[in-house]
């Protein structure tokens, strides 16, 4: 089933037990995320992971683990990322199964209304169904601006615009960099803190990050800076972090090259996209547009997804080491052109 209008946040602070199969699905997985993540402390479980394959492997695994009790007493919810309609059948067979102990979460991402998994989780009144709409501009302040008020910060005006389009208007990276932001300035709940442009400045929230400037290292070609950040371990980003980075970077040059290919200058393409692009960051986009047209910024794209999908299954060389090959790629590649 679907939760009604403006009842979500009830369902996942206060779940109904009768509940077994929760599909957070839809083009903001960061946000589906976060909703899987609330649900967690609704339910106050630990969470256990399944792997997608193994579901789709053996359809009784979900029934079987869910039936199963926590090896140490406590209550736990299995975790499916990246789910898809490859878990229907085991899905079908929980939803059928006498009973069970512990629910199962899957997060998805942009499935049809087709989807078999979508039908049988909205048809089903043991399982509920979400989808995590991208957020517009305004949306995404308004977001920006909650999640700081959980954190303690009041921002500055203009700032929850600049937070929320360095984070292409993802949920989850907005949470990590109120988080980093509240604990440079000693924010809590019961002190407020004022935070001035001079003071996101000073740490690269909202702009300047560790793993978008390894995003733009590869992307300019510079290999020596990039292999000394690497090796230097001088971001704390989780891998798939880096990754999205670099997607919401290659996003942002698609259109701007766009306008090049028409015969613009760079410069003035950059000047055209107005406050997507962050002031300090005006000449690096136009030096990065200048250097990979969109044939070449598509293939990256495409690359970095395919990357992206085998960090989360897990069928790849460990994290760390993945994203240091296809980044060096990158750099090699833009040394080329």
């Amino acid at each position: 089933m679907r939760p009604a209008k403006g009842s979500l946040g009830r369902a996942l602070d206060r779940p109904d037990r009768a509940i077994r199969f929760y599909l957070f699905y839809g083009p903001d997985e960061g946000q589906s995320r976060a909703h899987g993540e609330r649900l967690l402390k609704g339910l106050e479980a630990e969470k256990a992971s399944v792997s997608a394959q193994a579901a789709k492997t053996d359809p009784a695994l979900l029934a079987d683990e869910a039936a199963a009790m926590g090896l140490f007493g406590g209550r736990r919810a299995l975790w499916v990322e990246p789910a898809g309609d490859e878990i229907a059948s085991a899905v079908e067979a929980l939803l059928d199964a006498s009973s069970v102990e512990s629910p199962v979460i899957a997060i998805a991402g942009g499935l049809r209304k087709t989807s078999p998994l979508v039908k049988l989780a909205e048809a089903d009144p043991h399982a509920l169904a979400h989808i995590s709409y991208e957020l517009g501009e305004r949306d995404a302040e308004r977001v920006v601006d909650e999640l700081a008020r959980d954190e303690g910060l009041r921002l500055a005006p203009g700032l929850a615009a600049r937070i929320a389009s360095a984070a292409g208007n993802e949920r989850g990276i907005i949470a990590q960099e109120l988080a980093k932001l509240a604990l440079y300035t000693g924010a809590t709940k019961e002190a407020f803190t004022l935070v001035e442009r001079d003071t996101l400045d000073e740490i690269g929230a909202g702009a300047e990050g560790d793993w978008m400037r390894l995003a733009d290292l590869a992307l300019g070609g510079e290999l020596e800076r990039l292999s000394h950040e690497l090796d230097a371990s001088a971001t704390d980003a989780e891998p798939i972090t880096v990754v999205r980075a670099l997607q919401r970077r290659l996003l942002m040059l698609a259109p701007i090259r766009s306008k090049v290919d028409q015969g613009m200058r760079p410069h003035d393409a950059v000047t055209s996209a107005g406050k997507s692009v962050f002031f300090k960051e005006k000449e690096l986009v136009a030096r990065l547009v200048s250097l990979w047209d969109s044939t070449a910024l598509a293939r990256v794209l495409e690359r970095s997804g395919a990357l992206e999908r085998r960090l989360m299954s897990g069928d790849s060389p460990p994290p760390a080491e993945a994203l240091e090959q296809e980044l060096v790629a990158i750099a090699r590649t833009a040394r080329r052109r």
